[in-house]
């Protein structure tokens, strides 16, 4: 499958999630059969001032290609702006737009998912990006603002009008932020009003998920988010799956502690000691979900500060097990 000229060898792609799908965690996932991922969003405003923090958020992986870089903003001129920046800064093959994002921060200034109010400046944005970049542009938007407003078919050939290569859209609306179940039923409606590929967002946290999701949307791609926290094996289970039918067996804990070392180490590459373990906290505790009799390490987790707290750690929990 391709997205406009970049070929993806896969259906399996990392949705971008601000402050977790860091450069460690994306390369991590790609190891693990991840197509296609995608950085944390960054603003084109900032990347306009050349605020020093941003394009730390736009470094890639020697494993992470092709690549995309998604960015966020409302006002067309600043945003084609803001994708030539992304893409030279990154070396992305692809420019992603969100039009998804529902938290109150973006929404509030009229980016994310407030644009689905906005078809017209929406598609003003796609049109400045794409005639702006030498390279293909997708963009991620919702259902629709709320249940009075589910205008994502609308929204979809919009798009695709607009120039759009390829779009993803998540089955929930902005009101229902990650609440509620996920409309695979809207997802399918928007499969069949275009040409361009489309990638299925949504409930997808199990590799049964993934090949459901597929049937019944008759997506292109899926795009896995909340699925892959503290398990990229999701992306290599839902792979066989597709391909053969097969499910694997899920990674034992000792698996998980290992790949969680190496995501953190990683880290501590990329941004230093002090950041990458303060963010491991988090990640840790998701590698840990789903094991039973580890209350007390959990609690040490959100303690950490040095890494040598976290290969303390994994000794003893190994030594437990």
């Amino acid at each position: 499958m391709k997205i406009g000229q970049v070929e993806i060898k896969g259906k399996l792609i990392l949705a971008p999630m601000a402050g977790v799908t860091d450069k460690a965690f994306r390369q991590i996932c790609r190891e693990h059969g991840a197509a296609l991922t995608v950085t944390e969003m960054v603003s084109a405003k900032a990347l306009h001032f050349k605020d020093k923090k941003t394009p730390r958020l736009l470094g890639l992986s020697q494993n992470e290609h092709p690549a995309s870089a998604q960015i966020f903003g409302s006002e067309p001129e600043s945003m084609a702006e803001g994708a030539i920046i992304a893409r030279e800064i990154s070396g992305c093959e692809i420019i992603d737009i969100n039009m998804g994002c529902p938290a109150p921060k973006i929404v509030n200034n009229g980016d994310g998912s407030a644009l689905m109010k906005n078809i017209k400046l929406a598609e003003q944005i796609i049109t400045a990006v794409k005639k702006a970049v030498d390279c293909p542009v997708t963009v991620k938007f919702r259902k629709g603002w709320d249940e009075k407003s589910i205008n994502c078919i609308e929204f979809a050939k919009m798009c695709e009008y607009a120039g759009a290569d390829m779009i993803a859209v998540h089955g929930r609306t902005r009101a229902q932020q990650y609440s509620g179940v996920a409309d695979w039923d809207i997802i399918a409606k928007v499969k069949q009003s275009v040409k361009i590929p489309v990638a299925a967002n949504g409930d997808v946290f199990t590799p049964q998920d993934a090949v459901n999701i597929i049937n019944h949307t008759g997506a292109d791609f899926v795009m896995i988010g909340r699925g892959a926290l503290g398990d990229p094996w999701i992306f290599e289970r839902s792979n066989k799956l597709i391909q053969t039918g097969v499910l694997e067996d899920e990674p034992t804990l000792s698996e998980r502690l290992d790949t969680a070392v190496r995501q953190i180490e990683l880290a501590c590459e990329d941004k230093g000691e002090h950041i990458a373990m303060l963010e491991a906290r988090k990640h840790v505790n998701w590698y840990l979900k789903g094991s039973s009799g580890l209350k007390e390490f959990k609690k040490r987790v959100c303690a950490f500060n040095k890494i040598d707290e976290l290969y303390k750690l994994c000794e003893d929990i190994k030594a437990q097990i």
